[in-house]
């Protein structure tokens, strides 16, 4: 193994991704951290049965 690449990775900056309360992603950056906060949320508002009525009619895409 290659420890080298791990360490180079180490040694890069830092660029987050949230995916969650954007109260984290602020935290990251008030210490100087670049993030990426990406507004997502679960089809359907994450009920079931009405993702499975979405599937019948052609899908989530």
């Amino acid at each position: 193994m290659e420890c080298e690449k791990i360490m180079e990775l180490f040694h890069s900056e830092l660029v987050t991704v949230n995916v969650g309360p954007r109260l984290f992603a602020t935290a990251l950056e008030q210490q100087g951290y670049r993030t990426v906060q990406v507004d997502w949320r679960p089809a359907a508002a994450g009920d079931k049965e009405m993702q499975e009525i979405l599937e019948l009619l052609g899908g989530l895409d």
